[in-house]
């Protein structure tokens, strides 16, 4: 035979008359009328075969059924919210934020994603691209996790390689550099490359002049296959369109970077799983050959 079940608005009808030891505060505070309750207690008694509560002067009491019932109906609803708020929080936990530098975010992650991917398909990953000097004081708000360019030795986090940091122009740009004053492609202020580069042609007496600015890898790389301006890239992402210049073409050398990656405080398990995924991945030797 099998057991009746205890559907849990009759069980949140019976604990807010046995609470009010009235049917009509029990409806007040259900916002239901009195016959409705009384139609969900009738219905939950003749589940169970027995009669829950007993009318009296004073109002309406629990009997030795019903109190044993109490016990159960408040695990019972306990659980059941206990549940809701467990599959709630897994299906907000299956999305994870990532920021990461644009030329990763456009070349290197994206297969490692699709590994993952492949693997846990119930994770979803939300990326923002962009100047990763100030994401990690994000994590938590922005961020789960952050994948960013720090000066060699610097930025906590954990270390995932390093990058060298290297002049690039088309192929068909003038070996010498001809130009009286040299035209850059660069990034905004924040970004490492555009300090390194100033610094470093500054240093060297390097005339030169900020051609473009863009926050986007793909719009300065434009800029620079076509001729226009030389840029700076790490030699990890050089896009296939360039090529390295160095001492011989006149130009100063530039400092390398760490790749860092940051995680954000209690961590939920898929983060935790993404970030020990990347780690690996971009760890690895020849990840970015």
């Amino acid at each position: 035979m099998t057991a009746p079940v205890l559907d849990p608005d009759l069980l949140r009808a019976f604990l807010a008359v046995s609470e009010h030891h009235s049917f009509t505060r029990a409806a007040a505070t259900l916002n239901r009328t009195q016959s409705a309750v009384s139609v969900q207690i009738r219905r939950l008694e003749q589940r169970l075969g027995t009669e829950l509560f007993q009318r009296t002067r004073a109002g309406v009491a629990l009997t030795a059924a019903g109190d044993e019932l109490l016990i159960y109906a408040r695990r019972l609803l306990d659980l059941n919210a206990e549940a809701v708020d467990a599959l709630r929080a897994r299906k907000y936990e299956t999305v994870v934020r990532l920021g990461v530098m644009d030329d990763y975010g456009t070349i290197v992650i994206p297969p490692l994603l699709a590994r993952f991917a492949q693997n846990h398909p119930e994770i979803q990953v939300e990326i923002e691209t962009g100047l990763t000097a100030t994401m990690p004081a994000r994590l938590g708000d922005a961020y789960d996790l952050v994948i960013a360019m720090h000066p060699k030795g610097r930025g906590g986090g954990e270390l995932l390689r390093s990058e060298q940091a290297v002049w690039a122009a088309a192929e068909s740009y003038p070996a010498g550099m001809q130009h009286d004053v040299l035209p850059v492609a660069l990034y905004p202020p924040g970004c490492l490359f555009r300090q390194w580069a100033a610094d470093a042609l500054d240093a060297a007496g390097r005339p030169w002049r900020l051609a473009f600015v863009s926050r986007t890898l793909a719009a300065v790389e434009a800029i620079a296959a076509q001729g226009l301006a030389i840029t700076v890239v790490k030699a990890g992402t050089l896009p296939s369109r360039l090529r390295v210049l160095s001492l011989r073409d006149g130009l100063p050398p530039l400092p390398s970077a760490d790749i860092r990656l940051h995680r954000a405080r209690d961590l939920s398990r898929p983060a935790a799983l993404l970030a020990d995924h990347l780690q690996r991945g971009i760890s690895a030797p020849g990840t970015l050959c």
